[in-house]
């Protein structure tokens, strides 16, 4: 599978009615879409809009714990983070924000189980 196919995968794990009545806050997930390949003039604009390199790609904005959201950075089983990703990961935990990288749907899936729990 894809890093996408991946995403994806969990997304629609979330939106499932009975992990929905279980864990309500899912709702709130969502992806930062700020990777991909863009033209010149596109990445021009989106970067004069605030787009940066290596945020992850999904956010969780419920605290818990000592933690004020849950950041995710999707890889494949076998991808590897940038460091700009590196970089991010360490600064959002910094921040008090739980963020980490998850290879794989189903290790972000218990991520967030266990975030929630």
């Amino acid at each position: 599978m894809t890093e996408a196919q991946h995403q994806s995968a969990l997304i629609k794990w979330s939106q499932l009615p009975q992990i929905r009545a279980r864990y309500p806050e899912l709702k709130l997930l969502h992806h930062i879409p700020n990777g991909g390949r863009r033209d010149p003039i596109e990445a021009k604009h989106l970067k004069a809009q605030g787009v940066k390199p290596g945020v992850p790609d999904l956010c969780l904005p419920v605290a818990r714990g000592n933690f004020h959201g849950l950041y995710i950075e999707m890889k494949t089983e076998t991808g590897r983070p940038s460091d700009d990703q590196k970089w991010w990961i360490k600064e959002l935990n910094d921040q008090k924000y739980k963020a980490v990288i998850c290879h794989g749907w189903e290790e972000a899936k218990k991520c967030l189980t266990d975030y929630l729990s």
